[in-house]
């Protein structure tokens, strides 16, 4: 069976979750985020008290964190494997992501983590683009929403520089959202 890999990104508080939570309750097989679990995990163990945009200002060694999160990515790219039964995978973020949000922090990164998104890729990548009346700041969505914008940048262009064909998802509700994702995949297979 085709197995198809299809990653919904955008920035932070654009409503990925959301969309990957209505794609799962409709039976669709999905990876969910791991990057949120991991900055709580480390701003529990940092104990810091000022408020940062920042996550890897709470890690000790900013690249392990990239570099674990990219694995954990690529973990779940293979995982469909295992999944021989589904044709259709659903991913919030992609191994990309990783390089967009380090481009977007001005950390360097050594070539082979392009290298590992170029060997890994995609079939289909949606943006859920910046909406404002949507977004809101939590204990692990720590950018502002401007900076949510400037993210966004990052994400499409490092997609883009990749060669993907970025696919903007309209500002409506989650079951539209879902039914715009699901129409452009049936009609672009």
């Amino acid at each position: 069976m085709l197995q198809k890999r299809i990653v919904i990104t955008g920035a932070p508080g654009t409503g990925k979750t959301a969309v990957i939570d209505q794609l799962e309750t409709d039976g669709f097989f999905c990876f969910h985020e791991v990057i949120r679990k991991m900055t709580a995990a480390a701003k529990a163990e940092d104990n810091q008290k000022n408020q940062v945009t920042n996550p890897l200002l709470f890690v000790e060694d900013p690249m392990l964190f990239n570099t674990n999160l990219l694995a954990l990515r690529k973990e779940d790219f293979h995982k469909a494997k295992e999944y021989k039964e589904q044709s259709l995978f659903f991913y919030d973020r992609g191994m990309p992501d990783v390089m967009a949000y380090m481009d977007y922090f001005g950390q360097s990164y050594p070539h082979w983590f392009r290298e590992v998104c170029e060997k890994h890729s995609y079939d289909k990548v949606y943006v859920m683009p910046p909406w404002s009346d949507i977004y809101r700041n939590d204990n692990e969505r720590l950018e502002t929403f401007e900076e949510a914008k400037a993210l966004d940048t990052y994400l499409t262009k490092t997609y883009q520089a990749l060669g993907y064909q970025v696919i903007v998802v309209p500002k409506t509700t989650i079951e539209k959202r879902v039914e715009f994702i699901l129409n452009t995949l049936i009609g672009n297979p």
